[in-house]
């Protein structure tokens, strides 16, 4: 009975890469969305009275989903295994990372290169 329990409970602290993964791309879609919408509207909306800010944030979402499924497919064809292989937390943290500095920094990037775009044709 104490081996039942011991397996079962190492079984429950064992990370799944996969589903890390997955949960870091669906998070981080809705992180840069977010700031898609509050961040680079809002500053286009300063210089621009059109519906233009709108079609950039709609082609700006669509743009960072091949990304993040490109992040999500490395780790998705993992066998059972390797999705609880620990000797994977390295490179598992540097694609963590990669994909938070680009969902987070974006949509910063993209502001700044716009605003520069509209105030050079302004």
């Amino acid at each position: 009975m104490g081996k039942a329990i011991e397996n079962s409970h190492e079984h429950e602290h064992r990370r799944d890469w996969r589903k890390a993964m997955s949960d870091n791309v669906a998070t981080a879609l809705i992180v840069y969305t977010g700031l898609q919408i509050f961040v680079t509207v809002n500053a286009l909306k300063e210089g621009v009275s059109s519906t233009l800010p709108y079609f950039a944030l709609v082609i700006l979402v669509a743009a960072i989903i091949p990304a993040c499924r490109w992040f999500e497919k490395r780790w998705k064809d993992l066998s059972d295994a390797e999705a609880a292989d620990e000797d994977l937390r390295p490179a598992f943290r540097r694609d963590q990372f990669l994909l938070w500095a680009l969902a987070v920094g974006l949509p910063f990037v993209l502001t700044g290169i716009l605003k520069a775009i509209f105030a050079a044709t302004a």
